[in-house]
């Protein structure tokens, strides 16, 4: 197990990793504006679902085969580009309904599952595991699949906060948009877009790219 220190340097650090915008932050925002807080934080709870298998394939060394196998990694990659684009595109296509304070456009479940799809299919995930966690794994400190199973562990911890920090702000920002046309727009073709980008940036990714 790695010792107070390094736990300690590498949450900082990874406060500082999780609090840079990236495909997971865009989606939490995309939900929690377009469909409020409980949506937002369902997708919260997938989203750190997703990094948590990371965790797992890290501890098992599996992230290693994403990093040297051309087509371990394509596979990954392309499953998870060719579901964000579909969903982008069936969004784009679907008209919203009409909505009130309680009520939103994606369910609990969808926004959950949606996010444990993000982050579980994509290799920037993994490949961050595997170019980061290394740093602070000790072989004096005993066995380096539990380190980064500890290690791993901290950073989804900190991840839920981080957030959920986001989905909470974003979500007050939500009765406010539901006073004028905005959210129809943000739902429809605002995370219509997202989704389409969140799945060129997957299909653009490289195994020498870094989250």
């Amino acid at each position: 197990m790695p010792d107070i220190g390094s736990i300690i340097t590498f949450g900082i650090a990874s406060i500082a990793l999780l609090l840079i915008p990236g495909p997971a932050v865009i989606y939490i925002l995309n939900r929690s504006v377009s469909d409020g807080r409980e949506v937002g934080l369902a997708a919260v709870a997938g989203l750190e679902l997703g990094n948590f298998m990371h965790v797992i394939a890290a501890s098992a060394g599996l992230s290693a085969v994403l990093a040297t196998s051309a087509t371990a990694f394509n596979t990954v990659k392309w499953l998870g580009a060719g579901y964000l684009v579909f969903v982008g595109v069936r969004t784009l296509l679907t008209r919203p309904a009409a909505v009130s304070g309680d009520s939103t456009s994606v369910s609990l479940k969808r926004s959950f599952t949606q996010g444990v799809v993000v982050n579980t299919l994509n290799p920037k995930v993994a490949l961050f595991f595997l170019s980061y966690l290394p740093q602070f794994i000790d072989a004096d400190k005993g066995a380096a699949w539990s380190q980064a199973l500890v290690l791993g562990t901290t950073f989804v911890i900190i991840g839920c906060c981080t957030d959920g920090m986001y989905a909470l702000t974003a979500s007050a920002l939500r009765t406010k948009l539901l006073t004028g046309r905005t959210l129809p727009i943000v739902q429809r073709y605002v995370a219509g877009t997202v989704f389409v980008a969140l799945g060129v940036m997957a299909a653009t990714t490289s195994p020498a790219s870094s989250k």
